[in-house]
């Protein structure tokens, strides 16, 4: 089965500002206990083993977490684009101190991951809004509001993120910490990483990027303030992750040493 990487739906450009946006549509498939989302084609946008709704089950989603190595208790979660809904779950179980908001602009998504997804009910941790994730970060209310932010925003045809230049990614940046980590789902083999690595560079301190999986994800991330990459520490913390979540963290470790 060939996965591809997820993606949300932007509206299509328009001859008239008024034109409501277009969607492609959300559909479903299911296939040795996992329920996967699509948007009218063959390609896998998100997944969820059905049997474990808050497992992140493609291994791409299981990187976007590899800001836990140097984080571990954040206070705010911010989940650009909702897909299936996998890290937005996940974070919301995992940390219960932390506030957990995603942005998604299409409501069919919304809707698909309440009733197909098991996403929670909204709570004082837990809030989903339906907007433009560019409208979000450069909202000033937003600035060095969050410690993480999650990034996996891809259109229609999946040719790579539709957010993706230097204004976008300072915007983000503005709105993490001093201390704040952006983890970000890139396609390897594309054209547009060059140029997403490039205005991410430009808009934080340090940028790593782990090795590539399924058919062409990377997932970077984007540190604000230079991290330190001890490897024993970086470790350790890896078994910690690994003993409480069952995360392959200590794979993370090796792709940040293997590929900076």
């Amino acid at each position: 089965m060939l996965i591809k990487r997820k993606s949300i739906e932007q509206a299509e450009s328009s001859r008239r500002p008024s034109r409501k946006p277009k969607y492609a549509p959300v559909t479903l498939s299911e296939q040795e206990g996992v329920r996967y989302l699509h948007f009218g084609t063959e390609w896998v946008q998100g997944a969820m083993r059905i049997r474990k709704p808050d497992w992140p089950e493609l291994e791409y989603a299981q990187q976007m977490m590899a800001w836990m190595l140097f984080i571990e208790s954040p206070r705010a979660i911010v989940q650009l684009g909702l897909g299936a809904a996998t890290m937005t779950k996940f974070c919301y179980r995992q940390f219960p101190e932390a506030t957990v908001t995603a942005i998604e602009l299409n409501p069919s998504v919304i809707a698909i991951c309440n009733s197909m997804f098991k996403l929670p009910g909204l709570d004082e941790r837990l809030t989903v809004l339906e907007m433009d994730a560019l409208d979000f970060v450069e909202d000033p209310e937003h600035h060095n509001a969050f410690d993480v932010f999650q990034c996996d925003l891809y259109d229609a045809t999946a040719r790579g993120p539709v957010l993706d230049t230097p204004e976008f990614y300072v915007a983000c940046a503005n709105c993490l910490t001093d201390d704040g980590i952006m983890t970000v789902n890139l396609f390897g083999d594309h054209p547009s990483f060059a140029k997403n690595l490039k205005a991410m560079k430009f808009a934080f301190g340090h940028v790593l990027c782990l090795p590539e999986v399924h058919d062409g994800n990377v997932v970077a991330l984007c540190f604000k303030t230079r991290p330190t990459l001890d490897e024993d520490a970086l470790t350790k913390r890896a078994a910690q992750i690994k003993l409480q979540t069952k995360l392959p963290a200590a794979s993370w470790v090796k792709g940040l040493f293997t590929t900076d």
